[in-house]
């Protein structure tokens, strides 16, 4: 082969796309809107917003099962919202919760009922949970009712900095991630910006982010106008499952 052939080659292998190297990945962003299952309308247009966002249904609710099939139906992901007991107003059980009160017979009840009450559920959500997430016996039998269900996992809301959620699920053999940043614990637009504004930083920094927001009208609106820009700002939209595929099952698994 002559030198100008050589170097028309050449030029055509430069010019050929090279595959990303998995240091040099966007920057990742999983978007959970929790608290579903009561407001029909306000869940569709949640659903409707663009990208692989999850659904986290909460059980029991008049809106939930029809929520959890439109979800399905349009390719996005369920999760079941579990109630799990707070700090505060304790002694408030919502339909389908978990108490500190209950006995292990009792527990196992109330969560297969509240599983059956989404259907297409891939994962447990936490709803609330400051008391419950505090205290690894009740923890422990999350776990082992999750990991008995093959292919389930757990995101922690981490509603407190005491939560001792990931780590009792990392002992049971339970995929889990938690959530980094609340969209919108205040709806005013400069603090939906700013909190959008962190979570994109958190994902630049640890290389994937996790966002948990409510289907206020707010924050829907605000999701509707910010998601599509996410791609030419150089971010990634994946599914919450995703977040879970680096998990490695621990050799301890399951010794509860």
């Amino acid at each position: 082969m002559n030198r100008c052939r050589l170097a028309l080659f050449a030029a055509l292998i430069a010019a050929l796309p090279v595959p990303l190297p998995s240091s040099e990945l966007p920057p990742r962003i999983a978007i959970i809107i929790d608290d579903l299952g009561y407001e029909l309308d306000a869940g569709r247009r949640a659903i409707d917003l663009p990208g692989p966002l999850a659904y986290a249904i909460l059980p029991a609710t008049p809106r939930g099962r029809t929520l959890a099939e439109t979800a399905h139906l349009r390719g996005k992901e369920v999760l079941l919202h579990l109630p799990l007991q707070a700090v505060e107003h304790h002694d408030v059980v919502e339909p389908g919760g978990i108490t500190l009160d209950m006995s292990h017979t009792g527990f196992r009840k109330a969560f297969a009922e509240a599983l059956d009450s989404v259907p297409f559920a891939i994962g447990i959500s936490g709803h609330r949970g400051s008391l419950l997430t505090r205290h690894p016996g009740h923890m422990q039998w999350l776990m082992q009712e999750i990991r008995s269900r093959d292919g389930l996992f757990f995101v922690d809301s981490y509603t407190t900095h005491k939560s001792i959620a990931l780590q009792i699920a990392n002992e049971a053999g339970v995929a889990a991630a938690k959530r980094d940043v609340f969209l919108d614990n205040d709806r005013s637009a400069q603090s939906l910006a700013r909190e959008f504004d962190r979570l994109k930083a958190l994902a630049e920094r640890q290389g994937i982010a996790v966002a948990i927001g409510h289907p206020y009208p707010e924050t829907l609106a605000f999701l509707e106008r910010r998601l599509p820009t996410l791609a030419s700002d150089g971010f990634e939209l994946i599914p919450i499952s995703e977040v879970l595929e680096s998990f490695v099952e621990p050799e301890n698994a399951g010794m509860l």
